[in-house]
């Protein structure tokens, strides 16, 4: 119930337009971890693990836009992820499955920033799943455009 209170507590105050602070908890990390307990994270403590950029053009968005965010290899090499799927679900409560393996395979990022701004969640924020799509013919299909989650919230590994 608590985990339910603070989830409705974080979507209100960024849908209200208070926007992320540093040390707020936006990512919940469970399943095949290191451990077995859930791992939270703040922007912070994600920005800490590196980054990367991707430029690219997305069915969302008109003309190349530069994503910057954490590798999501490394995130997973973080966590100690063991399983072979990333279950990702969103504050509106999409949910998509992604091959762990895809996020070496095409160097996949957890979006924090969208042309140098911190990404809100009124346009696909705080953290929004990017293939770097330009790259790869493969990757502008429907498969992989659909495991791009915005306002990702979870990411359960089983």
């Amino acid at each position: 119930m608590r985990v339910l209170l603070a989830v409705i507590a974080l979507a209100f105050s960024l849908v209200s337009g208070q926007g992320v602070a540093e040390d707020n908890v936006i990512l919940t990390i469970n399943g095949k971890i290191t451990g077995g307990t859930p791992v939270n994270f703040s922007r912070a403590d994600l920005e800490a693990i590196g980054s990367a950029t991707i430029a690219t053009t997305t069915p969302w968005h008109d003309g190349v836009i530069t994503f910057e965010g954490v590798p999501l290899s490394k995130l997973m090499e973080k966590v100690g992820a063991s399983g072979k799927i990333a279950f990702v679900v969103a504050l509106n409560d999409y949910a998509t499955e992604i091959p762990l393996s895809d996020f070496s395979d095409y160097d996949v990022i957890l979006a924090i920033k969208q042309n140098g701004n911190y990404m809100e969640v009124a346009d696909k924020g705080p953290l929004f799943v990017i293939y770097p799509y330009d790259d790869k013919p493969e990757l502008k299909s429907e498969t992989y455009f659909s495991r791009s989650a915005w306002q990702v919230r979870t990411i359960t590994i089983e």
